[in-house]
C-alpha cells in the first residue's frame, strides 16, 4: 500500500489534517472515478497556476493589484490589518469599505513565527507612507493575536493614525 501511504503522507502536511483524516482522503481518493480525479488535479494546478498574491494587500486574487486595491470608491484613509486571506473575506463580508493588509499569520515564537517573517515592517512603511486616519486590528483575541497588536501597536506610536481593533465579546 505504498502509494496509499504517500498519498496519505501529503495530507497530513495540510492544517487540521491528522492521520486518521489523511488516511480517509486518501482512500476517498482511491475510490473516485479517473475523471473525478482528473479534474481534482486540474482545479488544483488551476489554483497554483492562476491566483495570487496582490502586491499591495497580500489577499488572495486573479490579478495584481486586486479588485479591492483597485476599487477607487474605498476609503483609503482606513486600514483594516488582518492575519490572513480568510480573515479579510469575513471583513469584507460586513460591507468595510477601507483598505487592507494581510499579515501572512500572527507571532509565534514558540512556532518560529517572528516579526520578520511576517509582513510587518512593509505594513509600518505602508502606514508612514501612507495618509491614513485609522489603522483597525480586525484578529482573532488569542494569545498570539494579541501579542502581534501589541507588537504592532508599539511601533506605529506617536503616528498620526488612530489605532483602533475589532469588538469581541457578549453584547450587554
Amino acid at each position: 500500500m505504498e502509494p496509499l501511504d504517500e498519498l496519505a503522507k501529503y495530507f497530513q502536511k495540510m492544517p487540521s489534517i491528522g492521520a486518521r483524516s489523511a488516511q480517509r482522503l486518501a482512500f476517498f481518493i482511491l475510490g473516485q472515478p479517473q475523471n473525478w480525479l482528473d479534474g481534482f488535479i486540474q482545479a488544483m494546478q488551476a489554483v497554483k497556476k492562476n491566483v495570487l498574491y496582490c502586491s499591495q494587500c497580500h489577499n488572495i486574487t486573479l490579478h495584481d493589484p486586486c479588485d479591492i486595491c483597485r476599487d477607487s470608491a474605498r476609503d483609503r484613509g482606513l486600514l483594516c490589518v488582518v492575519a490572513d486571506p480568510r480573515d479579510q473575506q469575513a471583513v469584507e463580508k460586513t460591507e468595510y469599505r477601507g483598505l487592507y493588509h494581510i499579515l501572512g499569520g500572527l507571532l509565534s515564537p514558540l512556532d518560529n513565527i517572528t516579526p520578520e517573517v511576517l509582513r510587518i515592517e512593509e505594513l509600518v512603511q505602508k502606514i508612514k507612507n501612507g495618509a491614513y486616519r485609522e489603522i483597525f486590528f480586525a484578529i482573532n483575541p488569542t494569545v498570539e493575536g494579541e501579542a502581534t497588536i501589541m507588537y504592532i501597536s508599539d511601533l506605529l506610536k506617536g503616528g498620526g493614525a488612530r489605532l483602533t481593533r475589532i469588538a469581541y465579546g457578549l453584547p450587554t
